[in-house]
């Protein structure tokens, strides 16, 4: 009976060896604050201070004077998916981008809060650190789902929205006509759900797994570039953000309710890809029909990210949208 305890013991502290080998080769540590800001924050990047010890990765571009843009990320990318918007709207408009508490070089929350309330504040506190009255708010996937909260809470401050896939409504699956469900979903969100598994994703980042991530939320696959990949890769893992993605997913679900929606009755211009895996079309169509003020407009064969997956297209349709609702001052 000894001998059989003797090996036993020597088996699991073989184990045990074994997976502390493992973890240390495919341990991913966090990459250098220092290095990311020289890599991603340079000019026109600022770093402002906004209260309650956060400091927020920002990028103000455009002619001070003209109407102002501000535009919200979505979940686990950062100010700069939208820079093909960026490279053509600063032109005619003030546009605003910053890296929301848990995202890009702005990292963690000092409070660790990622509550809905908390990305509200956020905003009227980066809105008000610029100056800024009233503002057109546009927003992608989880970036949508602030903005809409915000203009809920502070209707004065809005002069129009622009949802693009965005989250924020009620659950709604896709059409079982549509499409096989299995193919649906991110399989980086999945496993940042997953109670158990989502722990190593603190310390086991693969490469890997941020690009099979982005492809499956795209159906433009060069929009998962080399490039882009490494940068969600490394800012994923700047210091604190890994931590902060668990924390955040570990909310449930915070919908504002159809009556909160439904009571926003500032111009809304909603932009959807009918190939959205992650928040389907169906999403946007009980948007634009809960929205008193609403217009949607639906890009065939693209995926979660319109902005970058059809560039010239969604600009052409914000264009127009901007023209009726908020003209920028020197047109031309």
């Amino acid at each position: 009976m000894k001998v059989w305890g003797k090996w036993i013991w020597r088996g699991l502290l073989g184990l045990l060896a074994v997976l502390v080998i493992a973890f240390l080769i495919f341990r991913t540590p966090d990459t250098d604050a220092a290095e990311m800001r020289a890599k991603y924050g340079g000019p026109p990047s600022q770093f402002v201070d906004i209260g309650g010890g956060v400091t927020v990765h920002l990028r103000d571009e455009g002619p001070k004077d003209a109407p102002a843009i501000v535009l919200l990320h979505g979940s686990n990318a950062d100010l700069h998916t939208w820079e093909p918007w960026v490279a053509v709207l600063k032109g005619q408009y003030r546009v605003i981008r910053f890296d929301q508490v848990g995202h890009g070089l702005t990292g963690p929350d000092p409070k660790d809060d990622y509550s809905r309330a908390n990305y509200v504040a956020d905003v009227l506190a980066v809105a008000d650190k610029l100056g800024l009255e009233r503002f057109i708010l546009a927003g992608n996937s989880m970036g949508g789902k602030h903005a809409l909260a915000f203009a809920a809470a502070h209707p004065d401050r809005i002069a129009g929205l622009v949802l693009v896939d965005a989250s924020g409504g009620p659950m709604i699956k896709r059409d079982a006509d549509k499409d096989d469900d299995s193919a649906s979903g991110n399989i980086g969100f999945k496993i940042a759900q997953t109670p158990g598994i989502n722990l190593l994703v603190e310390q086991i980042t693969p490469r890997s797994l941020i690009a099979q991530s982005l492809e499956q939320s795209v159906s433009i696959k060069s929009v998962a570039s080399e490039a882009a990949v490494t940068r969600y890769w490394e800012l994923l893992r700047y210091p604190g953000n890994r931590r902060a993605t668990l924390k955040r997913f570990g909310y449930p679900y915070d919908p504002l309710s159809e009556a909160e929606i439904a009571g926003i009755t500032a111009p809304t211009l909603i932009l959807w890809g009918d190939e959205d895996r992650l928040i389907p079309v169906e999403a946007g169509q009980w948007l634009a029909k809960t929205m008193p003020n609403a217009d949607l407009k639906i890009y065939p064969g693209i995926g979660h990210l319109p902005h970058e997956e059809a560039v010239a297209a969604t600009l052409g349709d914000l264009g127009l949208w901007l023209a009726k609702h908020v003209p920028p001052r020197n047109p031309g």
